[in-house]
């Protein structure tokens, strides 16, 4: 249902049971899968590629023109999957000339007021709550979720199942599977809780606290540490993705743990 009082361009690309409230607007370039609902007073901006059975509430605004210096208006998209939620007031941009477009996967929540800068790319189940922002080219591995008020840098790139902590700044990358805070943003253990939510069992979990045990609290380089993980684990998926991501960070990963009352990789 399209409401008389919306503004849906002719030529946007409209799927079966959509929702279009009044007061929308909706441009030419513009493709939303089935099913999905746009609530009152979102704009969804020409470039725009939305799955199905999402939710945009008010005042989010998707495919907004990125805030970058370098954009000399190419064409561009944001690319958000199925099932996603974009709640009130979040903004999105669209990509730049470096990747040509910002992406946002499956089943994601982003709270109210998250900015989404350029040519960034979020996995699927990710959780970004609000008040957070991401700048231009940041990149979210499946699951992650970045609680309320962190701000994170340009090129950051944020491991899949890591939670970081409300408030905090991210400067550097963060491996897979761990928890952030403090700050400086600092390691402060593996992320039990929610590895346990997605069905990881404490064999595994205790296999993933022995490696950041390594890495964090041998006192070794990042280097040696890596070499000795490669000697002491057997291969294993979860082992090769904390391998690769150290390896292939181009900001350096952030630092170690920092012993704290109340504070343990062991919860």
């Amino acid at each position: 249902m399209i409401h008389s009082l919306s503004y849906v361009h002719p030529e946007a690309q409209i799927g079966e049971n959509v929702t279009v409230e009044p007061f929308a607007s909706i441009s030419g370039d513009v493709i939303i899968g089935e099913g999905t609902k746009v609530f009152s007073n979102a704009v969804i901006m020409d470039g725009a590629r939305i799955g199905k059975n999402c939710l945009v509430l008010p005042g989010a605004v998707i495919a907004g023109v990125p805030q970058d210096l370098k954009f000399k208006g190419e064409y561009t998209t944001v690319e958000i999957g199925d099932n996603t939620t974009i709640r009130e007031c979040v903004t999105i941009n669209r990509g730049t000339v470096a990747k040509g477009k910002t992406s946002i996967g499956s089943n994601c929540l982003v709270m109210a007021y998250v900015h989404i800068a350029h040519d960034c790319c979020i996995g699927n189940n990710c959780v970004l709550v609000s008040h957070s922002g991401l700048a231009g080219e940041v990149e979210v591995d499946d699951w992650a979720i970045i609680s309320g008020g962190t701000l994170v840098h340009q090129f950051v790139r944020i491991g899949a199942h890591v939670m970081v902590a409300g408030g905090s700044k991210v400067r550097k990358d963060i491996p897979p599977f761990v928890k952030a805070g403090r700050e400086p943003l600092a390691y402060i253990g593996v992320n039990s809780v929610g590895l346990r939510r997605r069905g990881f069992n404490n064999e595994k979990i205790y296999e993933l606290q022995d490696i950041y045990r390594i890495l964090y609290q041998s006192g070794m380089n990042h280097g040696d540490a890596i070499k000795r993980i490669e000697e002491d684990f057997a291969d294993s998926a979860e082992r090769s993705e904390v391998i690769r991501f150290v390896q292939k960070s181009k900001r350096g990963i952030m630092k170690g743990y920092i012993a704290a009352t109340g504070d343990s990789d062991e919860d």
